[in-house]
Parts: C-alpha cells; sequence; structure tokens
C-alpha cells in the first residue's frame, strides 16, 4: 500500500508537510495552522482502516486533507470510499485543492459543516478517524459508537499530546463495555477503540 504511492500524493503529503512545519516554527496562531498528524499515524490509520469490517469510513477534520490522503490510499487498495468532514472554510479550500491535486476525487467525498450534526446519518460504520478540536471528541464519540459496526474501529488522534484536555473522554471511553480500546503511543498518541 505504501511502497507505491502515486508521485501526485506524494508531492501534496510533501508539500503540507512543509507547510505544517513553518506553521509550528513561527507562531501560526493554532486555528490557522494545519495540525496534521505525522506521517507514521497516517500509515497506522491507513492499516487500521483497510483491515476494517465491511461498511462506511469517516474522518472528522479534514484540515487540509493530509490524513485524507493517507486514508484514500488504504481506500484505493480496498474498494472503498471515505466521507470526511471539515468546519473551517479556508481549510475547506487547501483540501478541495489537496483532493484535486492528489487525484482522490473518485474516493473522497468532502462534506462541508458540522460532523455532529450528520454523524448520526450513517449507518453500518467501520473505521472512524477522529482528529478535530479536542472539545467535541466526545460528542463525536457518542455518535459514531452506537453505529460502528461490529469489529469497527474509531482511531482518535492526540491521546498522550493532549491527555489533560481529554482526559474525561479517556475515561469514559477505557470504561465502556462496548468497546476494547487502548492507546498507541504513536505520534501524538492514538486511541484505538474496536466495536465488540
Amino acid at each position: 500500500m505504501f511502497h507505491s504511492i502515486r508521485p501526485a500524493i506524494l508531492d501534496r503529503m510533501r508539500f503540507l508537510e512543509e507547510i505544517d512545519r513553518r506553521d509550528r516554527a513561527d507562531g501560526t496562531p493554532r486555528l490557522a495552522r494545519l495540525r496534521q498528524i505525522p506521517p507514521e499515524t497516517g500509515r497506522f490509520i491507513a492499516l487500521l482502516a483497510a483491515a476494517s469490517p465491511a461498511g462506511s469510513w469517516l474522518e472528522i477534520g479534514t484540515s487540509a486533507g493530509y490524513s485524507t490522503m493517507w486514508l484514500a490510499l488504504a481506500c484505493e487498495q480496498t474498494g472503498r470510499t471515505l466521507t470526511t468532514f471539515e468546519l473551517l472554510p479556508e481549510k475547506i479550500l487547501l483540501a478541495r485543492e489537496t483532493i484535486r491535486l492528489a487525484g482522490i476525487e473518485g474516493v473522497v467525498d468532502l462534506v462541508e459543516g458540522d460532523a455532529r450534526e450528520c454523524l448520526r446519518g450513517y449507518p453500518r460504520v467501520a473505521f472512524c478517524f477522529l482528529d478535530a478540536e479536542k472539545e467535541v471528541y466526545g460528542d463525536c464519540y457518542d455518535a459514531v459508537v452506537p453505529n460502528l459496526a461490529p469489529g469497527g474501529i474509531l482511531a482518535a488522534d492526540n491521546a498522550v499530546s493532549h491527555e489533560a484536555a481529554l482526559q474525561p473522554m479517556l475515561e469514559k471511553v477505557m470504561a465502556d463495555a462496548r468497546m476494547d480500546s487502548v492507546i498507541v503511543p504513536i505520534g501524538k498518541g492514538v486511541l484505538l477503540s474496536r466495536k465488540r
């Protein structure tokens, strides 16, 4: 899956990695930064998605589409599609550009708006990647988990780097009898939950 990344995707990944590096170094305001996952987390979520059961794939928090490209690689390998949600207009523009330049329009559907208003409308979710503002994690978890297919996977980024802010949600997830969960120390820490 990762040995033959098309040049268009690889070029866009490198372009966004450079913007992300620069944003983190130059003091760009938090909401304006891309705040994307590192490449190792991208590989990890793509592998998780590819191993998920039948059902829909969701991404909450597109930003400029970096993680979307990793998931699109898994979509192309498995014949799936990804629905990704983004709220901020400036990031929607970047994400649309990424989807076009990377040539992943056939496997990615970008939904503009608050994912929390739509999530309950997706039955039999096989995979969901959550990487949005930390205060919405709990609401998104509550909306997605009832619709997860048996064996369905929810992965949430920043479980280590934002542990204090996410603590109430993490405690709830770890105590949720519907799910088997663990925090994986990759990138900024990924909460990995699988529906029983």
